[in-house]
């Protein structure tokens, strides 16, 4: 590059500013030519913008920026501190025991003198008892036994065994004992109060229907001593039984 003139530009600086120079004149007189051909033309006016031509002034490059400065990530947070649990709440003092009562001391023994002084105090001449215990529990008394119920009242069931009875024994029927029939027949039968049967029914046949009809005719004709019920008679049901043996 040549050296700057005294005015302080370079040769190639000017060289370039008068062809920019040189090239803004020409533009003009083109433009002026082309305005007086238009005027002998009777052609419409054009409008002609003129070119500007800016000049640049060659700068160096700036120098490049330093790199921005590396910043350390930032640690994380540290982390909640878990709560302090709470201590429990004191449990209550039991409460204190009342203190025992003073009791009176017993009076010390008096030594008897032959010439007591005037005025002396008197003492016990006897040991004392010992003092009551202090506030002794009381055990509460236990509940009187329910009375015992009652005996029941004695029940004594019917009979027809009485020797002032003298109840006829039944019949064997000729028949039954002609094809040798026989058996045990049991009545229920209702005593009355009066002693006389006041219903009676078959709760087990002896298989025989005759046998069976004799013994009902047979204890409709008795009488029973009535059963009681704490020494009161009254109507009970009893069971009696009829036996029907062929004898050999």
């Amino acid at each position: 590059m040549p050296p700057p003139d005294r005015h302080g530009a370079t040769p190639g600086l000017l060289g370039r500013n008068a062809a920019i120079a040189g090239s803004v004149l020409a533009l003009h007189a083109a433009a002026l030519w082309a305005l007086q051909s238009g005027l002998a033309r009777q052609e419409p006016p054009q409008a002609i913008v003129p070119v500007t031509v800016l000049s640049e002034f060659l700068t160096p490059p700036p120098p490049p920026a330093p790199p921005a400065p590396v910043v350390a990530p930032k640690p994380p947070p540290p982390a909640p501190a878990p709560p302090t649990p709470r201590p429990p709440p004191p449990k209550p003092a039991p409460p204190k025991p009342a203190p025992p009562k003073p009791q009176p001391a017993p009076m010390p023994l008096a030594v008897p003198h032959p010439e007591p002084a005037p005025a002396a105090p008197v003492g016990a001449t006897e040991p004392q008892p010992p003092a009551p215990p202090l506030d002794a529990p009381v055990a509460p008394q236990a509940p009187p036994a329910p009375p015992a119920p009652p005996a029941p009242p004695a029940v004594v069931q019917p009979s027809s065994s009485a020797s002032h009875l003298n109840n006829p024994a039944p019949a064997y029927p000729a028949v039954s004992r002609r094809l040798g029939e026989q058996g045990v027949v049991q009545l229920s039968i209702l005593i009355g109060t009066d002693g006389r049967p006041q219903k009676i029914e078959i709760k087990k046949s002896s298989g025989f229907e005759r046998l069976d009809r004799q013994a009902l005719e047979t204890v409709q004709r008795w009488r029973f001593v009535p059963g009681t019920r704490g020494g009161v008679p009254e109507a009970m049901w009893y069971v009696q039984p009829i036996n029907f043996v062929l004898k050999q």
